[in-house]
């Protein structure tokens, strides 16, 4: 079985990445967030625009999000920041991390005396945690250890050719090698769910699927819109794509073959191996935070024409099948794979790379996004209006 360098954690899962994460609590302290993070090298951050003036049930969906993000193994420890106000439950979101096995500090701007005072003795405590974090060292671990994310973004009419089959094989791999793929998306489900249910392992598993999209064009009715208004993009058409179905088609290809296991909600980690669908939008900011939270140490990103977003604390390898952007994007893509359509290679070939080069970033090897830092325009995946 393949290996990868990972470091062990005291919940039994594995990290990719050892960051020291400084995370915000609120919208508010997103500023004294990025101030530290700034001045100590091995943080990283995750900030967001929640955690106060939301309905109950968003703000149980940023306390849950946080907790799970915090239990994320690619972060070593966690220094959570806060305001003071927000409705964010600042005491559960620290017992939940911390009950994982992981040391975590908060530092409050209103107790301490404003944001120039917090921002220097977060730097002080970070600056301790990491070199607490420092000590760690890689070791081998088995590739089921691997949770991978998947996703697709800026999508043309290559997308559902080469990247997402790929993914889907590289995915099916994974699986058969006892680890987890997490598929999100849902509004790209839309036209071709009855086909994605069909991959369900049992009859529960495939309402729940049917369930999720029933629920996503709901929400957009409730407001009196059709989701395919906004569906597919601009840019999807521009690339090629004209339905929502077309799209829709396209994007399942991530699944592979292997049989969907469960069905979980936004950020939720899942309690078994195999396939399994997370609901999530499609929009980067909150998907990417959805598989972060629900446990994600790699992730894998389908793109058409290039969609440069990596995620703060993840690393997001950059599939492309377009040579174009191949050659436009070159900052931002790490796989390019139009050689499938040259007819100069095939999916199951490029398929078995991905899997190969995932192994590689889980081991250490840095991706676009990471390399060129673009990776903060992170957000929480919102149910409801600001209130």
């Amino acid at each position: 079985m393949k290996e990868f360098l990972g470091y062990g954690r005291a919940d039994g899962s594995v990290g990719t990445r050892n960051y020291v994460g400084v995370l915000s609590a609120v919208v508010c302290v997103n500023e004294v967030v990025e101030n530290i993070v700034r001045q100590v090298q091995g943080t990283t951050r995750f900030t967001h625009h929640q955690g106060c003036c939301q309905t109950p049930l968003d703000i149980h969906i940023v306390n849950d999000t946080l907790i799970n993000l915090g239990k994320n193994p690619n972060l070593h420890s966690v220094l959570l920041v806060s305001l003071g106000c927000e409705s964010t439950d600042l005491s559960g979101v620290i017992e939940a991390i911390a009950a994982s096995g992981k040391r975590v500090e908060h530092i409050v701007v209103q107790e301490v005396g404003g944001s120039a005072r917090t921002t220097a003795q977060g730097i002080l405590m970070a600056q301790d945690m990491v070199r607490e974090a420092s000590l760690e060292q890689r070791r081998p671990f088995p590739i089921s250890k691997l949770v991978l994310g998947m996703k697709c973004g800026s999508s043309d009419t290559t997308s559902g050719l080469v990247p997402n089959p790929a993914i889907g094989v590289a995915s099916d791999l994974l699986v058969a090698a006892g680890g987890t793929s997490i598929l999100g998306e849902v509004t790209e489900f839309i036209g071709a769910e009855h086909i994605l249910a069909k991959h369900a392992a049992n009859e529960e598993v495939a309402q729940g699927i049917l369930k999720l999209v029933e629920r996503m064009e709901q929400r957009a009715m409730a407001v009196g819109e059709d989701i395919r208004g906004g569906q597919p993009t601009g840019g999807n058409i521009k690339g090629g794509l004209t339905t929502i179905e077309e799209k829709s088609l396209g994007a399942i290809a991530k699944a592979g073959s292997a049989p969907i296991q469960a069905v979980y909600e936004y950020g939720q980690r899942p309690d078994k191996p195999g396939l399994v669908v997370m609901d999530s939008p499609g929009r980067e900011p909150e998907i990417l935070t959805g598989l972060a939270a629900a446990g994600c140490n790699v992730i894998a990103f389908a793109t058409g024409r290039g969609a440069p977003q990596g995620f703060p604390f993840v690393p997001v390898l950059k599939i492309t099948g377009s040579r174009t952007a191949a050659e436009k994007m070159i900052d931002h893509i790490d796989m390019n794979l139009s050689a499938v359509i040259d007819g100069g290679d095939t999916i199951p070939d490029a398929g078995h790379r991905v899997l190969e080069e995932l192994v590689l970033v889980a081991s250490g090897a840095m991706t676009k996004a990471e390399l060129s830092g673009y990776v903060n325009s992170m957000d929480i995946y919102m149910k409801g209006p600001v209130i």
